[in-house]
């Protein structure tokens, strides 16, 4: 019996504004996963980034309605780029991006 082939599937990339390394890096990064039938959530600490820019908290699946999830999921390519644009702007702790590399080169 010969056995298949197994298939590899991209299913997240992480977008930031911080060096991979750094050691906040993690802190601020958003994440772009996929979420089937050729769909791609932007996330970031249980919230789901909208068209609009606007961030909601991702409720279980199955409290989903059909009008959340069409504002919420996107083709890689629009994912991506709400990822990016939404980047520069994540603060944590009250600190943004700018405020992260600047104590970087500290």
């Amino acid at each position: 019996m010969t056995l298949p082939q197994p298939a590899v599937q991209p299913t997240r990339y992480v977008v930031s504004c911080l060096p991979p390394d750094d050691i906040d890096g993690a802190a601020f990064n958003i994440a772009v996963e996929y979420r089937g039938r050729s769909l791609w959530a932007v996330v970031r600490l249980g919230s789901c980034l909208n068209a609009a820019g606007q961030w909601s908290y991702e409720s279980i699946p199955s409290g989903r309605e059909d009008e959340w999830l069409a504002e919420h999921r996107f083709d890689l390519e629009t994912a991506l780029k709400l990822a990016k644009e939404a980047a520069p702007h994540v603060t944590v702790n009250g600190y943004s991006v700018a405020d992260a590399l600047r104590m970087a080169d500290e």
